[in-house]
């Protein structure tokens, strides 16, 4: 369930953007039944990066990426873990 609602919240923020157009550029996933990965470039920038394992039957650890421009042109990068311990984000700039 958290993989769901990070998944969603990446996406909402890989796709958000003001009047710029953008077309994915490089995407690539794997799924495996212990593991994913996923990585997403578009043509405006955005950058979406997040691998995952289940730990056990009920837990998965996530850390992840993601970054893109801001109106005013500064790069913007979040990195994130997610798992037993919660959503722990940082925000470079």
């Amino acid at each position: 369930m958290k993989f769901l609602f990070v998944l969603a919240c990446l996406l909402a923020v890989a796709f958000a953007s003001d009047d710029r157009s953008s077309v994915a550029t490089e995407q690539a996933q794997e799924v495996n039944p212990d593991s994913f990965s996923y990585k997403l470039i578009t043509s405006n920038g955005i950058n979406v990066n997040q691998q995952g394992h289940l730990v056990d039957e009920h837990t998965q650890d996530v850390a992840g990426s993601y970054e893109y421009t801001s109106p005013e042109g500064k790069v913007i990068k979040v990195t994130y873990t997610a798992g037993v311990n919660g959503y722990k984000p940082t925000l470079h700039y």
